[in-house]
């Protein structure tokens, strides 16, 4: 019965991973399919509150704010698949290269990642969106280039373990390069830690692009991006227009906090020390 008990919960954290990625993937899709939709205006409609019809309300243009919300978060969560990718590929080929390429390659890569992270985040962030250009491109850069550094020490700290094992040993006095040695023997332990850490970089990723969009360092004004909603509901709050922001906030948190549910949820179903759980 134990066992069974044991099974029975791994396969519960295992449904509810599978509900919350097809959640997000419905936003996903919702979003793109709804673009053209979150840019309609009607002044006929304007500034009404949540009712059956709209249930996020509409705005002061008269566009419905489920429909902006919904495209909001598709463009929030395909930067942050974007961006999340790309930062792992950046973690994985530091941290791989700094333990195994010397003493010099480990200073190094050491010094990029301590000046990286000695610098306030999301100063760095504007600092680097703002000189790529702003925009969607600006904002990939941005997030990319700040975003691998904790990664990084995570697949460092695993590669100089793995560099100790016996196997490893041999296959270097049998001639293999650190190249063909890192790629076919130590890729394959580090892929659990590398989609952990994507997973994970996903709502630091999100949340950052609503930042500096907010700000006004990020995405353009006519998209219908959750920063820039957030940011220009703030006009209207005073008037009394709290379903402007209290709705996309909402469902901003909620995305957060559906991708920290799939990383951890993937941290314990691949860790062998919680294999009966």
């Amino acid at each position: 019965m134990g066992w069974f008990s044991e099974w029975n919960r791994r396969k519960t954290l295992f449904l509810f991973l599978i509900m919350a990625a097809l959640m997000l993937a419905a936003i996903t899709v919702g979003g793109r399919v709804l673009a053209d939709e979150a840019m309609v205006t009607d002044f006929s409609r304007k500034n009404l509150a949540p009712c059956l019809q709209y249930p996020f309300g509409t705005d002061w243009m008269g566009r419905d704010m489920f429909v902006r919300t919904i495209t909001g978060l598709s463009l929030s969560i395909r930067i942050g698949i974007l961006t999340a990718a790309v930062s792992a590929v950046i973690a994985c080929f530091m941290g791989t290269a700094a333990a195994c390429l010397g003493k010099a390659a480990d200073g190094i890569v050491a010094g990029i990642i301590d000046l990286v992270m000695g610098i306030p985040h999301i100063l760095l962030l504007i600092l680097i969106s703002f000189a790529a250009g702003k925009g969607f491109w600006g904002v990939m850069i941005g997030i990319s280039l700040t975003h691998w550094t904790s990664l990084a020490r995570l697949l460092r700290a695993e590669v100089m373990q793995l560099k100790e094992s016996q196997y490893i040993k041999i296959a270097g006095k049998l001639g293999m390069g650190k190249v063909r040695i890192a790629w076919k023997h130590m890729m394959p332990h580090l892929l659990p830690q590398v989609l952990v850490g994507v997973v994970l970089l996903f709502p630091h990723a999100i949340l950052h692009e609503a930042s500096i969009t907010f700000l006004g360092f990020g995405l353009p004004p006519e998209q219908p991006a959750i920063g820039v909603i957030l940011s220009e509901s703030m006009k209207y709050l005073t008037m009394g227009k709290w379903w402007l922001a209290l709705f996309p906030g909402l469902l901003l948190v909620f995305v957060v906090v559906l991708f920290h549910f799939i990383g951890d949820t993937l941290v314990t179903l691949t860790n062998p020390n919680k294999a009966h759980l």
